[in-house]
């Protein structure tokens, strides 16, 4: 907390808290040797600690990245030019969809045919925002074009 009110900015862009959270187990641990030690040595809490917090860091970057990634897609593929199927099935995509992107998982999640969800991935393709994954035949998938 005093680190965090050093700095003097009231935005935090990362989250300590979220990665202690992730890392609960080996903050204990290295919480409790710390407290146990006869010393007071707290050396070792401060490089767990530091080391947690350069991850916190690569995690914003990592969510930053995500997020300027989707904000470059949305300003150059404006309402209008991808239909709402196609723009809500893409959003997901960007936000972590797990798995492959199927035609049949496409039909399911836009609740539609199977046939006008191919047409939505195959015009995509056509533009260029989705590929075609290299498996081909019944498990023909898609992905983002990341390029």
């Amino acid at each position: 907390m005093q680190l965090a009110r050093a700095d003097g900015q009231k935005e935090r862009f990362y989250s300590m808290s979220v990665q202690i959270r992730k890392e609960r187990k080996d903050y204990y641990e290295i919480l409790e040797r710390t407290q146990c030690n006869a010393r007071m040595d707290i050396t070792a809490w401060l490089e767990w600690f530091l080391t947690c917090l350069n991850r916190a860091f690569d995690m914003t970057e990592t969510t930053l990245a995500a997020v300027f990634s989707k904000a470059r897609f949305m300003e150059a593929n404006p309402v209008g030019s991808i239909n709402e199927r196609q723009r809500m099935v893409v959003n997901k995509l960007f936000d972590g969809f797990a798995g492959k992107l199927t035609s049949s998982k496409w039909a399911k999640m836009a609740k539609c045919s199977q046939d006008t969800a191919l047409r939505d991935i195959l015009e995509l393709v056509k533009k260029g925002i989705l590929v075609k994954d290299p498996a081909g035949g019944r498990s023909t998938s898609y992905s983002l074009n990341e390029t």
